[in-house]
């Protein structure tokens, strides 16, 4: 009898995994894969934040697809180390350039840039990749002073694209791929409080989405789509939201025991793995149907209608504001 009991437990617990594995793997399947076969020999290819998590697949893909990748990161060892597990997890072909690249700071945006453009007369693929969330409590600024997710998730992204711009409309057929994210549709462009100097509003212990990366992820929506209007044909630039991704971009949230179990069932049918959140980003690098498509959204490999206003009041007033703000007007 007990042992009759012990198989049919067994049994059981042998069939409830194969439909966890199953619903997973249907999950995995909504969410879309590049399908693009192309291959970028020669084409150099800049991915930030290419250290860790989405960015570092990313790179990972370009150079297997045989492309020159610069690695822009903001830890050198780090960049080193990325490279060297990439090439041990087998990708022998591409190029992987490790360069120091701090988002924080505009002085290493400037370095940076021009680091890259005395190295390289093509630029076929820029990645604005690299992003931080930090709790709203440590109120965290960037060495110019700027609230830390405007300042390094939109500001930093908007300078390195516009000081890299004539290069990549030299190089066209080209593309500039910034990642968003659906939290996009949760932010507020105030462009009498984008520093977020006034907190009056917002109990931060409490607010269920962190506003400033919410504000800094719309901004690089708005910046995206403006940036379609100003581009000449053959220049297509993109907005990507990876998906709720397994990443170090919340290193700095740490959970209880309890949110484990909370959160398991969430995690299970959301949390992507970094290889998994890379898929939008490369499709949107390298697909070819993607040709000319340019100033759109994308989640789970197509199109997404975003809720966010995208009017040209918002998206030319921010542009200016930033110009401003990175002093390049």
């Amino acid at each position: 009898m007990a042992a009759t009991t012990t198989a049919i437990c067994v049994a059981a617990a042998a069939a409830g995994g194969a439909i966890l594995w199953i619903v997973r793997k249907y999950r995995e399947w909504q969410w879309g894969r590049c399908r693009s076969r192309r291959t970028l020999e020669g084409l150099v290819c800049i991915v930030t934040g290419a250290n860790a998590g989405i960015g570092r697949e990313v790179a990972k893909d370009l150079a297997r697809r045989k492309a020159r990748v610069v690695v822009a990161c903001r830890n050198m060892d780090n960049a080193r180390k990325a490279i060297e597990d990439i090439r041990r997890e087998g990708v022998r072909s591409g190029e992987l350039i490790p360069m120091k690249l701090d988002l924080a700071s505009l002085e290493s945006v400037r370095a940076f840039s021009k680091e890259v453009l005395d190295q390289f007369s093509e630029i076929n693929v820029l990645v604005n990749n690299a992003g931080v969330y930090i709790p709203m409590a440590e109120k965290q600024k960037t060495s110019d002073g700027f609230e830390i997710h405007f300042g390094v998730n939109h500001l930093g992204h908007f300078l390195l694209t516009n000081l890299l711009l004539d290069t990549i409309k030299k190089s066209k057929p080209s593309r500039i791929v910034t990642v968003s994210s659906s939290l996009h549709e949760k932010g507020q462009i105030d462009f009498d409080n984008l520093q977020l100097e006034d907190m009056s509003h917002i109990d931060p212990k409490k607010s269920r989405f962190n506003p400033g990366y919410c504000n800094s992820k719309l901004a690089n929506a708005l910046f995206s789509h403006e940036l379609a209007k100003r581009l000449p044909e053959g220049v297509s630039t993109y907005a990507v939201c990876p998906g709720f991704t397994l990443t170090n971009l919340f290193k700095s949230f740490k959970p209880k025991f309890y949110h484990y179990i909370m959160f398991s069932p969430v995690m299970f049918w959301y949390m992507r793995g970094a290889s998994q959140g890379a898929q939008g980003v490369i499709n949107c690098a390298v697909a070819e149907e993607l040709e000319g498509q340019s100033g759109l959204f994308y989640k789970d490999c197509k199109v997404y209608q975003s809720k966010a206003d995208f009017s040209p009041e918002i998206t030319e007033k921010l542009w200016q504001v930033s110009e401003e703000m990175v002093g390049i007007k």
